[in-house]
């Protein structure tokens, strides 16, 4: 019962999130910005969790996770409000840093499902959690996609504000169930320490380049879509169906990993993400576009699981929600560099370029995932 209370929680949450994040991006869109701000629009987004996802980590290890769950969905509750009560630019980059605070959320989250799972269902636990989490990229697109069209952008952020309200509700009624820490939550020790680990670098290293394609892909793919005349509803079937892909591959992934290895089922995704990244820009079909955006869904949605079971798997007793946030932190760096970055060469070089860049960038990261010093432990 705890378990299906952490993945509701996850589901909610996220969705807001993924609604928030596509909504917007049309509103920006619809006030004529340009693609590079498009870009720090999304660098945004990182700014609270890449400061804030690591000093989580060691507070979840110590207190539990209530208090510090209230706080990141309340922030981005009222970042949700900002847009709808203030319209315009300035206030877009204000809501997006609120609202990206909720995406400390997952060092909580993922920590809690670690510690409510044994040995034996740590692999189970964690696939359903990333089932949690494909619900919400499957929802998240199509709520923001839907709400502009009928409602305009304004009144969705309104809207999406209200799934923030059931989660603190949630989380003030049954929230005092959560485990609080581990048995070794006073383990202490410098980040550098963690960092010494050779696989905690290379996990924290494949899972950057991983969401430096998927959030690309989630905030420059609207751009080009909006570019070739598809509608909002459109563009938010497209992108719901990279989350079906996610959710189909995460379905099969402990069948998979009985038959593959960890780092070769990386390398599968990062070569599948490469591969529909550079074909994207070419494309003007709404159904070639669909599937490319499935390809891409099957790569990231086998990815990002396998990531976190490693990083929990490779972490030391007692620092797992530290650890969990140092490469939460690593991750929300290259959200704050990569959108502005590649912003720039879509205002330079046209999106094609940036599209063709970020597929070179997975294929490397699958070069990377591919050797493995040894198996974690199970």
């Amino acid at each position: 019962m705890l378990t299906l209370y952490v993945l509701t929680l996850t589901a909610l949450s996220g969705t807001a999130v993924r609604a928030g994040n596509m909504t917007l991006v049309l509103y920006a869109l619809k006030l004529g910005s340009p693609a590079y701000v498009i870009g720090l629009l999304g660098a945004m987004f990182a700014v609270l969790p890449m400061l804030f996802s690591m000093p989580a980590g060691k507070l979840v290890d110590r207190y539990g996770s209530r208090a510090l769950l209230l706080v990141c969905i309340v922030g981005s509750g009222v970042g949700l409000l900002v847009p709808w009560a203030f319209p315009g630019i300035a206030a877009m980059f204000i809501a997006s840093a609120l609202i990206g605070l909720s995406l400390a959320v997952v060092v909580p989250l993922q920590n809690l499902m670690g510690l409510i799972s044994t040995p034996e269902t740590r692999a189970r636990n964690f696939a359903n959690f990333s089932l949690g989490m494909g619900v919400a990229n499957l929802l998240g697109p199509l709520l923001g996609g839907f709400l502009v069209d009928l409602a305009g952008p304004a009144s969705s952020c309104l809207y999406i504000s209200s799934i923030n309200v059931v989660v603190v509700a949630m989380l003030l009624v049954w929230g005092h169930r959560l485990p609080r820490t581990s048995a070794e939550a006073k383990a202490k020790g410098s980040v550098y320490a963690i960092l010494k680990i050779g696989n905690v670098r290379r996990t924290i290293a494949t899972a950057s380049l991983i969401n430096v394609g998927r959030d690309l892909y989630q905030f420059y793919f609207p751009v080009y879509a909006h570019s070739v005349g598809l509608s909002a509803s459109l563009i938010g079937i497209v992108q719901a169906t990279n989350s079906v892909a996610e959710l189909t591959v995460r379905l099969v992934l402990a069948r998979l990993l009985r038959k593959l290895k960890e780092e070769q089922l990386l390398a599968y995704a990062f070569f599948a993400g490469a591969v529909s990244l550079v074909l994207m820009p070419f494309f003007h079909s709404v159904y070639v576009l669909v599937l490319l955006s499935f390809l891409l869904g099957l790569g990231m949605g086998c990815g990002q699981p396998i990531i976190t079971m490693l990083m929990y798997s490779y972490s030391p007793k007692g620092r797992t929600g530290e650890a969990l946030g140092m490469r939460m932190s690593f991750i929300h760096l290259t959200r704050l560099i990569g959108p502005p970055v590649f912003g720039a060469i879509a205002s330079a070089f046209g999106l094609a370029a940036m599209f063709v860049l970020n597929a070179a960038v997975m294929a490397g990261g699958g070069i990377l995932s591919r050797p493995r010093a040894q198996r974690p432990p199970s």
